[in-house]
């Protein structure tokens, strides 16, 4: 749950940030370099070619942290480069219902197939499919096996996520520490499984010994069901000290639930959402701190990676380089990961430099 630009010098540094985790490449030829393109917009060879069809497929549609990653920062690089921009995908978090969504892009001849993975192998298939029909695949937010795509755009490393949220929750708990516990997204989400995996590994230092994660519930980033395993969560540990909710969806419904409970003040919350969403439970003293890298310019970053492996101005294989516009300029590292960022936390002091 960083890296902006929007005038705001302290913060457009740091928020290109947070996470996911993930591994993998595979390596196809290189598509021939288009002519009579428009300058090139990389540090590798060649041009991007105009006129690409690329697509952007989140976990769920009418989301608003999809809104912002792929209509807010996806668009706008498709845009910018003269590609054809298009958002679809199911209204629910499923990995079955992606897939048909899959299928139908490749059957259109999508240039690059941009999706966010329900689950790291359900959807491989339909994936390598549309990878076999000549589209290029990148995953960003939450990645597959990576055998089933080309190149992933990890918005923050695994260990600095985790390591963000156990800091920030051990801060706002205090030093006697106590029990905590975990609301996460789907089971099978392949960024939260890895975020939580180190994060207990976090907990497991020296430093961090008075914290107890006691528990783990799933929401399924849907809002009335992260609302209810919030408050059954303090039903069932009445001990609790924290709670972390790694996904937006279930932080902000976590914070609503805090926000007009009797434990407001006493159970402390945080995790990763956008500034608009948590925006008020700030302002009221619900959540101290909460974290996450800018989506749009997740999807943004997202988009120049797929233009740029399309146009054939890089390979995907570790080191390539290329500029993403606005962005700057990214290597392709080890696996198959471009890295947007690092953690960038918000808190009462500057949430309102922020509208997203």
């Amino acid at each position: 749950m960083s890296r902006i630009r929007g005038g705001r010098a302290v913060a457009l540094a740091m928020l290109a940030a947070l996470t996911l985790a993930v591994t993998g490449c595979a390596t196809e030829e290189p598509a021939p370099t288009a002519t009579g393109g428009q300058p090139a917009a990389s540090g590798g060879a060649g041009t991007m070619k105009e006129g690409l069809k690329i697509a952007f497929l989140p976990k769920q549609v009418n989301n608003p942290y999809f809104d912002a990653s792929d209509n807010k920062g996806g668009k706008v690089a498709v845009e910018e480069f003269k590609g054809v921009y298009s958002q679809t995908g199911p209204s629910e978090a499923s990995p079955s219902a992606q897939v048909s969504y899959i299928n139908t892009l490749s059957q259109q001849g999508t240039d690059v197939i941009v999706v966010s993975a329900n689950d790291k192998d359900a959807i491989c298939g339909a994936l390598n499919e549309a990878r076999q029909a000549g589209a290029k695949v990148i995953t960003y937010d939450s990645d597959t096996n990576p055998t089933c795509r080309d190149l992933f755009i990890n918005q923050a490393s695994a260990e600095g996520i985790a390591a963000s949220q156990i800091k920030l929750i051990s801060e706002a708990v205090g030093p006697d520490g106590g029990e905590i516990a975990i609301l996460s997204a789907t089971a099978n989400a392949t960024n939260q499984n890895a975020w939580i995996e180190m994060m207990k590994t976090e907990l497991a230092k020296p430093e961090n010994s008075k914290l107890k994660l006691v528990d783990t519930v799933y929401g399924d980033d849907d809002d009335q069901k992260s609302f209810q395993e919030a408050q059954g969560l303090l039903a069932k540990h009445p001990d609790l000290k924290g709670i972390i909710s790694p996904t937006t969806v279930g932080v902000a419904a976590a914070a609503r639930y805090l926000s007009g409970s009797e434990y407001k003040g006493k159970v402390q919350l945080t995790g990763l959402g956008t500034p608009n969403q948590m925006r008020a439970f700030v302002k009221d003293d619900t959540v101290k701190s909460f974290a996450l890298w800018n989506p749009s310019d997740l999807g943004y970053l997202a988009a120049y990676t797929g233009g740029a492996l399309a146009s054939g101005m890089i390979t995907g294989k570790e080191g390539d380089k290329f500029t993403a516009g606005k962005l700057g300029e990214y290597t392709v590292g080890k696996d198959g990961t471009v890295l947007l960022g690092d953690p960038f936390v918000f808190t009462k002091d500057n949430i309102d430099d922020f509208d997203f």
